[in-house]
Order: C-alpha cells, then sequence, then structure tokens
C-alpha cells in the first residue's frame, strides 16, 4: 500500500510541475491537434505523427516539451482513425479498422453524432485506463527486471524482434523474422561497441556512427505510406452528421461495463511487444462479440461493438509503453518510434530507466487524454471538414515535413539518402507482404543485442552454455526456441492433432 502511495505521489508532482508550466498547454494543445488529424486522413498514421514530430523535436528542444509533444499526437492519432471509420467506411489507421463495422451502418442511420461521441468517451477512458496500468504495474516489472545481465538482455531483445516478426506478419511468418534480422544486420553497421572497430562502413565516415534513428523511421514508415496513398487519392462521400456529439449520462454510465472490459483487454494486448492497436481492437471486438447479449447485432450497428473496438486501441498506448519503458522493447510501431525519440536523447529505456521520466510520461498521457477528449467533444466538426482535403494535396506538404525533419538530425544531405534507400527497401518489402515494424525493431533493439551478446561470450570465454545457465537467462532461452518451434510445420500440426482429440475427449 506505501508503494501505491508512493508512485501516486511522484506522479502528483510531476503532474502538477507540467500543469503549472504555461508552455505545456501550447505543445499539448498543437499535438493532440496534429495527431487527430493525421488519424483522420486516411493513408497517414499514429507511426508517421510520432514519426515526423521526432524528426523536429526529438533532441531540440527540453526533453518534457518534446514528449508532449510525441505522446500528445499518439494519443491523438489512435483516437481520429475513429473519425473516417465512422463517416466514411475507411479507416484512418489500421487500429480503427474494427471501428468502422458498427461506426459506420451507425452513421447511415443518422447516428453519426452519437457514435462520435460514445467513441470520445470511450477513448479517454480506455486511454486513462492504459495509463493507470503503466502506473502501477511498470514499476513491479522494473523490481524483477533489475536483476538482468547481459545474457538475459541480449536474449530479450532477441525475443522482442522475433515476436515482433511473429505477429505483424501477414501470410507466412518467416516473412517477419527476414525483416527484423535485415534491422538487426543493419544495426551491426558502425563502431563495434566493445572494440571500436568500424564495422561494414566501407571507408563512408558517415557509417562510423551506424544508421540513424530518425532517417531509418522516416524512411521505413514515411515513404511507403506516402507512396501508396497517393496511388489510392480521392475522397469518399462523408455520412451527415445530425445532432449533439456530447454523450448522455446514462447512455455511458450503461455501457461502461463494456468501456471498462475493453480497456483491461487492450491494455493487456498492448503489453505484449511489438503487438500494435489494432491487434487490441480486433480482440477485444471478438471478445465482446462472443460475451455480449449484443453479440448478434456486431457489424450491423451496435454500439457495443463500436465501444469495445475503439476503448481497447486507445487503452493499447498505456500497455505498449510498459515494455517499452521497462524491457526496451517497443510494444507497438508508435511505440517503436517513441523509443527512436528517447534513443537519440540518450535515454535508453530497461531496468536503468530513471523512475522521474516515467512518473512524466504517465502524467503527460494523463493531460493528453483530457486534452484529446475535449477536442473530440467540442471541435469534432473541425476534423470533419479536414477529412474532405484531398490526399493529392495535403500528402506532398507531409512529404516535405518528412525531408525537413530527417534532414533536421544532423547528418546533411546523407540522411535524406539514407531516408529514401530505407524508403525504397521498405516499399519493396509492402510489395512482397513483408512486415516494416520488425525492420525497425531490429534497428532499435540490434545494438543492445551486440553489445550483450558478445559482451556475455567475452566474459566466458566463448562458452555458449552462458546463455542457459542463470535461470532467466535459460527461461528466455526456452521462450526464443520455443517460438521459432511453434512455427514448424510438423509442431503445428502436432499441435492440430492435440486440440482435436482434447475436444474429442470433452
Amino acid at each position: 500500500m506505501n508503494f501505491v502511495l508512493g508512485q501516486l505521489a511522484g506522479f502528483g508532482d510531476a503532474f502538477i510541475a507540467l500543469v503549472a508550466d504555461p508552455v505545456t498547454y501550447i505543445y499539448l494543445i498543437s499535438s493532440v491537434f496534429l495527431g487527430i488529424v493525421f488519424g483522420a486522413l486516411p493513408g497517414l498514421t499514429a507511426t508517421l505523427a510520432v514519426t515526423i514530430l521526432t524528426g523536429f523535436f526529438g533532441n531540440k528542444v527540453p526533453l518534457d516539451y518534446a514528449l508532449i509533444a510525441l505522446l500528445g499526437a499518439y494519443v491523438g492519432a489512435i483516437y481520429g482513425g475513429s473519425y473516417p471509420s465512422i463517416l466514411l467506411n475507411i479507416p484512418g489507421t489500421a487500429a480503427s479498422a474494427a471501428t468502422a463495422m458498427d461506426g459506420y451502418p451507425l452513421a447511415k442511420r443518422g447516428r453519426g453524432a452519437e457514435a462520435l461521441g460514445l467513441t470520445t468517451t470511450a477513448s479517454f477512458v480506455g486511454t486513462l485506463i492504459g495509463t493507470f496500468a503503466l502506473l502501477i504495474f511498470v514499476w513491479v516489472l522494473l523490481l524483477i527486471s533489475q536483476n538482468i545481465a547481459s545474457p538475459e538482455k541480449a536474449l530479450l531483445a532477441l525475443f522482442g524482434i522475433l515476436l515482433s516478426g511473429t505477429l505483424m506478419s501477414e501470410d507466412l511468418v518467416i516473412k517477419g523474422w527476414i525483416s527484423g534480422m535485415i534491422g538487426l544486420a543493419m544495426a551491426m553497421v558502425g563502431l563495434d561497441p566493445l572494440l571500436s572497430e568500424p564495422r561494414y562502413t566501407f571507408g563512408w565516415s558517415y557509417l562510423l556512427s551506424g544508421f540513424q534513428v530518425v532517417p531509418v523511421l522516416m524512411g521505413a514508415f514515411a515513404i511507403p505510406q506516402i507512396i501508396e496513398s497517393l496511388r489510392m487519392g480521392g475522397v469518399a462521400q462523408i455520412a451527415q452528421l445530425k445532432g449533439r456529439i456530447v454523450p448522455k449520462l446514462g447512455q455511458v454510465r450503461r455501457y461502461f461495463p463494456t468501456i471498462a472490459r475493453s480497456g483491461v483487454i487492450g491494455t493487456g494486448v498492448g503489453s505484449l511487444p511489438g503487438v500494435g492497436e489494432d491487434v487490441a481492437g480486433w480482440v477485444s471486438y471478438g471478445v465482446g462479440k462472443s460475451v455480449s447479449k449484443e453479440g448478434k447485432t456486431f457489424g450491423k450497428g451496435s454500439l457495443e461493438g463500436l465501444l469495445s473496438s475503439e476503448t481497447a486501441n486507445n487503452a493499447c498506448i498505456g500497455g505498449a509503453l510498459i515494455p517499452l519503458l521497462v524491457l526496451g522493447i517497443p510494444g507497438s510501431p508508435p511505440a517503436a518510434a517513441l523509443m527512436g525519440a528517447f534513443r537519440i536523447n540518450n535515454i535508453i529505456p530497461g531496468p536503468t530507466i530513471d523512475p522521474a521520466i516515467i512518473l512524466r510520461v504517465v502524467a503527460i498521457m494523463v493531460l493528453a487524454s483530457f486534452t484529446m477528449f475535449l477536442m473530440g467533444l467540442f471541435t469534432a466538426r473541425i476534423f470533419i471538414k479536414i477529412l474532405k482535403l484531398p490526399q493529392t494535396v495535403f500528402l506532398p506538404v507531409v512529404m516535405v515535413l518528412t525531408t525537413i525533419g530527417s534532414f533536421s538530425v544532423g547528418g546533411g544531405i546523407n540522411d535524406l539518402y539514407l531516408m529514401l534507400g530505407v524508403g525504397a527497401l521498405a516499399y519493396g518489402m509492402n510489395l512482397l507482404r513483408y512486415p516494416i515494424a520488425p525492420l525497425v525493431i531490429g534497428v532499435i533493439l540490434g545494438g543492445l543485442f551486440d553489445e550483450t551478446f558478445r559482451r556475455s561470450l567475452f566474459l566466458h570465454d566463448g562458452n555458449l552454455a552462458v546463455f542457459a545457465s542463470r535461470p532467466g537467462a535459460a527461461i528466455l532461452l526456452a521462450m526464443n526456441v520455443g517460438l521459432i518451434a511453434s512455427q514448424l510445420g510438423p509442431v503445428k500440426r502436432g499441435f492440430r492433432r492435440l486440440v482435436t482429440r482434447t475436444k474429442g475427449a470433452s
């Protein structure tokens, strides 16, 4: 109890410090607004919003303001995807795909304003649930993770890369693993962290510091998204918005059990490294459909189905920050971009992270959720007008911002070459249905894996047994082996036969 009270007191101090600073509100309002715009415009994403702001604010403003800008955009963009999902039947972001299932049928029946009001409230509550979980559980995991040494860190980094590749692959899991290994190979470029010898630089001094995070983020996430969105083009017919947006208290009270359940599910799914908000939305939607008395109406205009999705994807934000802050493994693609911002600010997420940073992140999340809630309820019609902007007008502006953000990192024209090179690689991978997020996670976690893996071998005379001799390392090694084995054909077939026999016996 004293531990919880202590954390709440620390959060209160961080919250008051932010509230008392008038500059906070400038960054907060502008970043949440920008995030909602990026979420609302089909083709733009939360990852893209965080990536672009990383280039502009990553290490050029005080850390608190940078975190406000990045987290505000993150929260706003995940919520903003509900606008086109409900009014256009086009998910603004992947996280809001399940929202369209019931949102658009409601809008066609003239209940679009009601749907937007409830999704705004659900997104607000879901974000707070995820943030509360972050405040409480991150400390428990930090206490456990403080006993992690180099072997465990190496295996944990490898597990994060493999798991993200497994969960983000559309068809063949091996594609996700290949993507992660490409990122891991890119992380090996530059000065050896142990011997300070150049590796794979080919005499190019720019590569001595390795691949810069921001140009890699811009190229991997922004370039393919912009090209694909320009190809799609066009603006769909927007459903009319009638009636009040502010929801009735009785209606919120009626659906609060659904909101609470979906918030817990979204937080839990978000805490799995590399999964993301879209998976959280679909999982919560599926659970809601199976347990709800209104299950048969899901997909036909069910408010409960709408809230199941929209609560979970925002709750996932807090969940995704738990493995990021505790283990240094992003819980979603936007969290991977956020980790890039931490990295360029010389902050290493993991067991050694400064607890004050975690408290500031929690305080900013609370402020961002309130800002998103008020904007959503009282300025929704402004964002609806933004939906009428054709992509061919807006996306070139985004491309210019992406270029400026990448160029401003400090590497000059070389950063642009890197961004375009990674962008071409990522676009080709997209065409072949290789997931991009594992590549970025591989670049970010690759340095940790490289250094800790080789340090473990140096300290134990090259004996690989060190990765099984410690209890924690043995468990993580078993998890890595089990994850790989679970995707092998014979293992899959054996598991299916076991499930079939179990069902038959019951």
